[in-house]
């Protein structure tokens, strides 16, 4: 039977089956209704005459503006709880769910308490299980909580508290970096503003002392942001990269690589920033993308300096009787005063009549060699390339090959060197222009076009990054990088997820020696000594000759080892401290042992080494991750960690790079705490932004934050944070959906407060979680829907799968918990039945005792304020929910339940869509089901009560082989089952076939001009491919909702 026949078979009016009263109480309503509308009618004609009467002659067009959205209301907590207290919990549970109200008071607590640390333990905790210890990637002193920390710290939290209360000894080591270069530079400006004073001036003691004390007034910050985000780190163990204890560490592991050569000191290439006077590191460098010509701003320069442009410019062949030229490019065109060849292809036949030529330097005067390499593309450019040895990275290595001199045309603060009187101490920018000026009276310029390219900028100056040649020291890191590809080849250690492997092969079967001397104040100083002596008849050494550096964990050792070197007296030796300090990559190379008190053989470091995991963001894989695992092998003979868990990027809800100039930046805190729009632009005005970008920015939160960012508390943003992070993509963060996880905490609050109401003050759920054999099929299935959901959680937590985890949380508490299970057991609840009321409220304290513990780990605060107002099975449980065993595999499972309820949301689903169709809310209908197969009626009359409640209807009955009456509507769930639903007398029958002609009539056009557009002759060429099958797709779902409209119709005239 088709739909329409199902319905059209229905017979006669609803009112055959209505009593006297009943007819009589609906004509009185329709009355009512009808006077009520004249009424209104006589208002409005009596507005129109009064608008008239005082010379208004304009019609009322506009509708009045909706109410504005409910705020979210605010509760505090006011109750005089000292810090390290327990919160009080005995007063009456809020109304409704406020994060300031929830998250106030419970962190000192856990930390006063102590449950936090690997060596807390209680009767009521799991058994123990073995170790679960994670050093934390130690934040810069310098810096505050950004999105970055946030995912970190969420995701490293998470798996810190379900590791403890899973009965693992667990340890997450807090620590923060000394940042070198970023504190250098706070500090300096610091003493430029208040003193108007550099650190020359101070000198490098005094100015060392003005950072320990920057760093004691304001270091703190990072580590109460971490507090604010519930992290349950192990204060007492914090660490900072310049206490006594680790900079013991750092001077040991120095002094031991550097006895087996594994540090030595060498003149190479570096990354240098003019504006800092220091090398930096990799990670240090911004690399800029450039399309093509472009002005950046430069420190130090008034003007904006081009790039991304491509100048060539002509060598003039050298020799007697020699004529023509060779053409060369650059995108640097003022490195060419530090040329000293051009380079071609071996095999590139317009250049084989110049091999073994030189050409001439038009500004220093003198011959540069042709020489043949074959890194030199042949089919870029014309060729040919200038070959500047001392500052290019290529060039160097052609210079070895050669054997061409080295001619440093920049001085440390970027100032052309003494190479060319010309342009000695110009700056290296205006040198820029001044040297293309004299090409082009020398007659030598040729041109200058777009050229794409990538300009290193110095993330901490600002400033362009130049290649300089320098003496440092470096670490070799060949045999450490061939052992730290082996250990993942040979799965010893294993990379999560598995396509960052590629990453790590690429970099360290390619990697080149470290460099970690830091031209800076601020840092581990190298405990490495340059050696003359008093006696004068004696060779003096080189700066670059390693040969006459020592080192030593003391000058006093030192003195000993140079002494013992070079065969003289103690007396006789003269040491001089190099001034540059270490990288500070180098002491976080160290940090997953440094952190235990390493070199001393201490109890936490037999404990706590190795690590069991490193989790950190996929941007620092080889920066940190891959020099703590050479480290550790080389020092410590293990792995520091057996694993590591690589998370995202956090990008905008666009997809877009988070970036201050977009206006996209996110701070935490403002998430947590709530901010206006005007709040927003109130930071951007106080950063550093150009004014142009200061107004990109605001436009931009215009249009992402049009009414600010609502406050959504702690919990829902570490929540979001771990829903976001699937493996192997960015994170797209959307406020909007952080706000949506804040409501999900609101419905968790108002289930525990039903709960609360439906288990009554005097409720005891029984000593031991056990079935009574008294349960229902509705607590049954919660029950088998909470062991699906353990299952799930667990799992995705030992595969670092954290959605997973998320997912199973959330579905289990708003649609299993709350929308399903509360709602059928409403009526058990308030019924006299007081075995199935017993059940069913065990059943429920089993759910929010486990679902809680379930969603602990990644909403610390909430769950924590909701276990505590829980009664407790026994004494014996521990007195936090942060400490309670994490829920393990449970026997509930029972699929055969499940799948009768998923039969039973099915019918629900169908009489909720009729009800939204036709009737509304309140409206309890009169439903029958006609069922094909006697299963599926004998499933239908078990549920029938929970149908009824679920569905909101009034009463259902079950058909088998009889039509139901006439005046329903239907929807067909299957060919064995049809629900009908009683609408002739609740709604006016015409009116709705008015409605959906109306609908049919506009997507009838839509169609119309859908296929005229899609038959133009032009449409298959002009039109964009994505736009073809929107449009395609767009077609199809129209015609689909015509059909369904059109079935409507008919069921509807028949009915009418």
């Amino acid at each position: 039977m088709s739909e329409t026949t199902a319905d059209g078979g229905a017979a006669s009016a609803a009112t055959a089956g209505k009593t006297e009263a009943q007819l009589r109480k609906e004509k009185e309503r329709e009355e009512k209704k009808k006077a009520k509308l004249a009424k209104f009618e006589e208002k409005k004609k009596a507005q129109a005459e009064k608008a008239a009467a005082t010379g208004s002659s304009e019609k009322k067009t506009e509708k009045k503006s909706k109410k504005p959205a409910k705020e979210q209301e605010v509760i505090e907590y006011t109750a005089n709880t000292a810090p390290g207290e327990k919160k009080d919990v005995l007063n009456v549970i809020p109304s409704s769910y406020s994060p300031q109200y929830v998250e106030k008071a419970w962190y000192s607590w856990w930390e006063k308490e102590g449950f936090f640390k690997p060596e807390y333990r209680h009767p009521g905790m799991a058994p123990r299980r073995g170790k679960f210890v994670i050093p934390i990637p130690p934040p810069n002193v310098t810096g505050s909580l950004h999105l970055g920390h946030a995912l970190t710290n969420a995701i490293e939290d998470c798996l810190v508290r379900w590791h403890r209360m899973r009965g693992d000894e667990t340890l997450w080591n807090p620590g923060c970096d000394h940042a070198g270069i970023a504190t250098q530079v706070v500090v300096e400006k610091k003493l430029k503003r208040e003193r108007n004073m550099t650190r020359h001036d101070v000198g490098r003691e005094e100015f060392v002392k003005e950072v320990w004390k920057w760093k004691n007034e304001k270091g703190d910050r990072i580590y109460n942001q971490q507090k604010a985000m519930g992290c349950a780190l192990d204060w007492d163990r914090a660490c900072f990269t310049m206490d006594p204890k680790l900079s013991t560490a750092v001077k040991e592991t120095f002094v031991r690589l550097h006895d087996d050569g594994t540090i030595y000191r060498s003149k190479r290439l570096v990354n240098w920033s003019t504006r800092l006077k220091s090398a930096i590191a990799d990670i240090e460098v911004d690399k800029v993308e450039l399309p093509g010509r472009t002005l950046l701003s430069v420190p130090g320069y008034e003007q904006k300096i081009e790039f991304g442009v491509l100048v060539s410019f002509a060598y003039h062949i050298h020799g007697e009787g020699e004529e023509g030229e060779i053409v060369v490019a650059t995108t640097r065109v003022e490195t060419m005063l530090g040329d000293t060849a051009v380079a071609v292809h071996p095999k590139d036949e317009r250049y084989k009549h110049l091999h073994g030529k030189s050409v001439w330097h038009p500004f220093r005067k003198c011959a540069i060699p042709i020489v043949c390499d074959d890194f030199v593309e042949m089919d870029f450019g014309t060729g040919a390339v200038k070959i500047t040895p001392a500052h290019d990275p290529n060039d160097y290595d052609v210079g070895h090959r050669h054997n061409l001199p080295f001619l440093t045309m920049l001085t440390d603060d970027g100032l052309i060197s003494d190479i060319c009187e010309e342009f000695k101490g110009m700056p290296r920018f205006k040198a820029r222009y001044s040297v293309l000026d004299a090409l082009k009276k020398e007659g030598l310029y040729r041109e200058t076009k777009d050229h794409p390219m990538v300009v290193p900028v110095c993330s901490r100056s600002k400033d362009i990054v130049e290649p300089l040649i320098k003496p440092q020291w470096f670490c070799k890191c060949d045999q450490m990088a061939s052992d730290a590809v082996n250990v993942v080849k040979s799965g010893e250690l294993r990379i999560v997820p598995k396509m960052h492997e590629k990453t790590w092969f690429a970099w360290l079967e390619n990697s080149r020696d470290w460099c970690i001397s830091r031209q800076l104040w601020w840092g581990h100083r190298i405990p490495a000594y340059f050696v003359t002596f008093k006696d004068e008849s004696k060779p003096k050494g080189e700066d670059t000759d390693g040969t006459y550096w020592v080192s030593g964990r003391s000058e006093e050792e030192a003195r000993q080892r140079a002494a013992k070197k070079f065969d003289v007296a103690e007396v006789d030796v003269i040491l001089s401290q190099d001034e540059d300090v270490l990288d500070t990559w180098f002491s976080s190379a160290i940090f997953p042992f440094s952190i235990f008190g390493w070199p001393e053989k201490t109890s936490d470091l037999e404990a706590f080494y190795p690590n069991s995991l490193l989790e950190t963001g996929h941007d620092i894989l080889f920066f940190w991750v891959a020099r703590m695992v050479f480290f550790g092998t080389k020092l410590m003979g293990k792995l520091p960690f057996p694993e590591v868990y690589l998370h995202a990027m956090v990008r905008d809800a666009h997809g877009r790079k988070m970036s201050k100039s977009l206006g996209n930046v996110i701070d935490p805190l403002d998430v947590i705490n709530g901010i206006t729009l005007e709040g927003l632009h109130d930071q951007l005005r106080a950063g550093n932004l150009d004014p142009k970008e200061v107004e990109r920015a605001i436009k931009g939160q215009k249009e992402d934050y049009p009414n600010g960012i609502p406050e959504c508390g702690t919990d829902a943003l570490r929540f979001a944070l771990c829903a976001y992070t699937a493996q192997g993509r960015d994170i797209n963060l959307d406020v909007n959906r952080v706000v949506g996880y804040r409501h999900f905490c609101n419905k968790m609050w108002n289930a525990a407060k039903f709960a609360q109401m439906s288990l009554g003050e005097d409720f005891k759920p029984a000593a031991e979680e056990c079935l009574s054999g008294n349960e229902s099929h509705m607590d049954k299935w919660i029950l088998s829907r909470l062991a699906y959901a353990v299952d799930e959680v667990n799992s995705g937590f030992e595969k670092y799968e954290f959605p997973t985890a998320t997912t199973a949380c959330y579905n289990f508490w708003l649609y299993e918990l709350c929308d399903v299970y509360l709602e059928a057991i409403k009526p058990v609840i308030f019924s006299s039945d007081e075995v199935a009321k017993s059940a069913s409220r065990n059943v429920l304290y089993t759910c929010l005792d486990n679902g809680l513990r379930l969603l602990a780990p990644f909403m610390p605060f909430v769950t924590e304020e909701l276990f505590q107002r829980l009664p407790k099975r026994s004494e014996n449980v521990p007195p936090s929910i942060c400490v309670c065993p994490f829920p393990e595999k449970m026997s509930y499972r029972d699929e055969a339940v499940e799948a009768d309820i998923q039969f039973v949301q099915r019918v629900v689903h169908a009489i909720r869509s009729m009800k939204t169709e036709y009737l509304t809310p309140k409206d309890r209908p009169q439903v029958f089901v006609t069922c094909s197969t006697d299963e599926v009626a004998a499933t239908t009359r078990t549920y029938n009560s929970q149908i009824c409640v679920l569905g909101g209807a009034k009463e259902l009955a079950v058909l088998q082989g009889v039509a139901a009456p006439t005046g329903c509507t239907m929807l067909s769930i299957s060919d064995k089952i049809q629900v009908h639903m009683m609408i002739k007398g609740l709604i006016d029958i015409s009116k709705e076939i008015d409605k959906q002609q109306s609908k049919l009539q506009r997507l009838t056009g839509q169609i119309e001009k859908l296929n005229k557009d899609m038959a133009k002759a032009d449409y298959e060429t002009k039109v964009p491919e994505k736009v073809r099958q929107a449009n395609t797709a767009k077609l199809e779902q129209t015609k689909q909702e015509v059909t369904a409209i059109e079935t409507a119709i008919a069921a509807l005239k028949l009915i009418d």
